[in-house]
């Protein structure tokens, strides 16, 4: 019989798993009499009353557990690999892939090509949809899987096969039909190229999106991102000021179109098209309940929506008259991309706390390319070089996306310790609210 290993790392205490003595290291094997392919397999066959559960101890003994529980109870058990199964590495050869612009000599998890409609589930990732089977299909379907977030790139089926490089990747559109008329929730996004899937075929691209809502409820529009080791890949250019007017002027355009017949704006610029454009964010309310804020549409709206909330409250906490109480200065650091508006959070802070001095400073991402300017991108290396020397105060604050998810190191594997001791000063980490913000400035 073929198994897949699924190891069991914790079991919860109290839970019904301890209960019956299945341990760390035990081995489910079964359920039902049915193999497990993945966590949604397991997660689907435990919500009976009754199941029988087979379990492999470690000298490779075999339990077959009966289990009388609540309906949708769980057992209480951590897997080892949290899918349960393998990871599904990407096969297209994208124009536009950032990793495929990564420079040698990084750790490997930093090369893999993720396009597994699971982990869209799971974690909110973008697939290509080339990479799922109709076996996948039908799982997502039977289990109700949702949202799905789909990388579409553009609905020109000719193009899109010559921009993934995947001569399926047209056909593959045809999935969206197969989770629309089954009612699965999507989300969409766009990676714009200049001069490639943008003008006339982000037009057409669009319309043809609109018709798979409701279901299909929002889609964003980001630029491509370029760094400089782009040596021996396609051509591509970055977008201009003239450009980013005329990326929002359609995407404006079929907003306009969609709120006036479902009151939704379905489409959405990511903030880096009005920062280029020279124009202001849009409102909270364009933002449809910030369905796309991984790909950083409406982020700095919030933040910006958030901190003065947070701030207000701070000012009702000093009877409203500025505070001289409060002493020190820091070195607040960022990528260029969110510059303008940490400077004028932190110049309405200095305004209320007038002997607090805050410093503002944008890191150039030398370490992949001035092209690059999101703070998620920034390198250990690259903030030490350029805050080396100064007065930064008694601490600098980072934002919590420079660091890897749930570690404390960067992308090229400078660590927080590291940086404080050769800048010789503490860093902070701060979250990414606005009350966050506040926070670590007044009370950090």
């Amino acid at each position: 019989m073929n198994r897949n290993e699924h190891i069991v790392k914790k079991v919860d205490p109290e839970s019904i798993a301890e209960e019956l003595e299945i341990a760390p290291g035990d081995m489910i094997l079964q359920i039902n009499g049915k193999d497990i392919e993945d966590i949604f397999d397991y997660q689907y066959l435990i919500q009976d009353e009754y199941i029988e559960v087979l379990v492999q101890k470690p000298d490779g003994e075999e339990w077959l557990l009966e289990i009388d529980k609540d309906e949708q109870e769980d057992l209480g058990i951590e897997f080892e690999n949290g899918l349960m199964d393998e990871y599904r590495s990407c096969h297209n050869k994208c124009i536009f892939c950032f990793i495929d612009q990564m420079p040698k000599g990084m750790r490997d998890t930093l090369y893999f090509k993720d396009d597994d409609s699971r982990l869209s589930f799971l974690q909110g990732n973008y697939v290509t949809l080339t990479n799922m089977s109709e076996h996948d299909v039908n799982r997502i379907i039977k289990y109700h899987l949702e949202p799905i977030n789909i990388s579409f790139q553009t609905m020109n089926k000719e193009l899109r096969c010559m921009m993934l490089n995947n001569r399926f990747a047209g056909e593959a559109l045809k999935k969206v039909d197969a989770f629309y008329d089954a009612g699965i929730v999507m989300n969409g996004q766009i990676v714009l190229c200049k001069g490639i899937n943008d003008g006339k075929e982000l037009d057409f691209s669009i319309g043809e999106l609109t018709k798979y809502h409701p279901y299909l409820e929002s889609v964003s529009v980001v630029p491509v991102g370029l760094s400089k080791f782009r040596e021996g890949l396609y051509p591509l250019e970055p977008f201009e000021k003239e450009d980013a007017r005329e990326v929002l002027g359609i995407i404006h355009k079929w907003q306009a179109y969609m709120y006036g017949k479902y009151r939704t704006h379905f489409i959405h610029a990511s903030d880096e098209w009005y920062l280029l454009a020279g124009e202001p964010l849009p409102a909270e309310e364009n933002y449809d309940g910030y369905l796309q804020l991984e790909n950083g549409v409406g982020m700095l709206t919030l933040l910006k929506a958030e901190f003065t909330e947070a701030l207000q409250a701070e000012i009702q906490k000093i009877g409203g008259k500025p505070d001289n109480s409060r002493r020190g200065r820091m070195t607040l650091v960022t990528g260029k991309l969110a510059y303008r508006t940490i400077q004028e959070m932190a110049e309405q802070i200095m305004k209320w706390f007038p002997n607090l001095e805050l410093q503002i400073t944008a890191i150039s991402n030398t370490f992949f390319g001035e092209q690059i300017t999101v703070s998620g991108l920034l390198t250990g290396q690259d903030i030490i070089s350029q805050l080396k020397g100064k007065n930064l105060g008694t601490r600098i604050l980072l934002p919590q996306n420079v660091l890897r998810s749930g570690e404390n190191y960067f992308l090229d594997d400078v660590t927080i310790p590291q940086m404080e001791e050769t800048l010789q000063v503490r860093a902070d980490i701060v979250k990414s609210s606005g009350q966050d913000f506040v926070n670590a400035i007044l009370y950090g």
